[in-house]
Parts: C-alpha cells; sequence; structure tokens
C-alpha cells in the first residue's frame, strides 16, 4: 500500500501575503540570477538616493564555476530612459552599495539592462473633467445624506467617475 502524504498543516493565523506568495516568486527569480528576494525587496534602501527610483534590478549573472577567482555577480539593471550614462558612472558605487548592504561580496560590477524601466505612473493625476450642471446636481443630492466626511469625498469621486464616463 503506498504511503499517502499527511494534509497540509493549518496556521490558524493571519498570514502576510508576501509569506503566502513568497515562495512561488523563488523559482522565477532564481531563473533571474537572484538566491532571494531580499535585492528586489530591498532595492530601496540599498541603493544609493537617485538610483532607487530610476533603477531597478533585473538580472544577476554569476561567473562560471571553473574560474580559479571568486568573484561577485554582474548586476543588470533596468534604468529610466535619459539616467543610463550616470548609472554606468555610478556602477562601482551601486555595486559597493549593495556589498555593504548584504556584508559580503555579492555584485562585482554593474551593467544596464536592454529592457527600459517605467516607473508606476498614477492614472488618477488626470484632469478631472467637470460634470454638466444636471449631473452635478444628482450628484450632490445623492451625497448629501453621508455624515462622515472621508467617506463623502470618497463617493464622490466615485461618483464623478462614473458619471463623466460615456456610454456607448
Amino acid at each position: 500500500m503506498a504511503k499517502s502524504s499527511p494534509p497540509p498543516k493549518r496556521k490558524n493565523r493571519a498570514v502576510p501575503l508576501g509569506e503566502m506568495i513568497g515562495n512561488t516568486l523563488d523559482p522565477a527569480l532564481k531563473r533571474r540570477g537572484f538566491a532571494s528576494r531580499d535585492l528586489i525587496a530591498n532595492w530601496a534602501a540599498i541603493a544609493p538616493v537617485p538610483y532607487d527610483k530610476v533603477a531597478i534590478p533585473d538580472r544577476l549573472a554569476w561567473p562560471r564555476r571553473d574560474k580559479p577567482d571568486p568573484e561577485g555577480a554582474v548586476l543588470y539593471l533596468r534604468c529610466v530612459e535619459g539616467h543610463g550614462l550616470a548609472i554606468a558612472h555610478e556602477g562601482p558605487a551601486i555595486a559597493a552599495a549593495v556589498n555593504r548592504y548584504f556584508g559580503y561580496l555579492v555584485v562585482s560590477s554593474v551593467r544596464l539592462s536592454a529592457t527600459p524601466f517605467a516607473p508606476h505612473e498614477r492614472k488618477n493625476d488626470a484632469p478631472e473633467t467637470p460634470l454638466p450642471a444636471e449631473k452635478r446636481a444628482q450628484l450632490d443630492a445623492t451625497v448629501a445624506p453621508v455624515e462622515d466626511e472621508n467617506l463623502k469625498s470618497a463617493l464622490e469621486r466615485l461618483g464623478r467617475g462614473i458619471l463623466s464616463k460615456k456610454r456607448k
């Protein structure tokens, strides 16, 4: 008779999302050369000041194992257009910051990845389109009974978004 695996143990507690999905990301990160997700997760704390916002790690390229001298990996960074020259120039400083964070030689040099990096742009920064007077009056009448100011402003934003959409 074949042994069946025991059922998974229940934790009976709230588990952070990062802990739940962390193990599922590890195989994808290992294919990119990362041993763990520490470098990516803590990039804002690791990188020197302008580079924490204009660049992100893309992959680590480790040297072949048959080389006699142990050396660190090559860190490939994706960067915003216009910052490539500065990152290429400041590569040793970025590598030193990564090595300082980990406490040992991880990165020997920094190079640019061919894939560009576009920081997250918020769609909410678009200018609001004014509502017609009858729709504005309808929205004001709908949210007037709400006493909580935070809830009222959130409902007004939602209502403006719904009423400003053009129906097809």
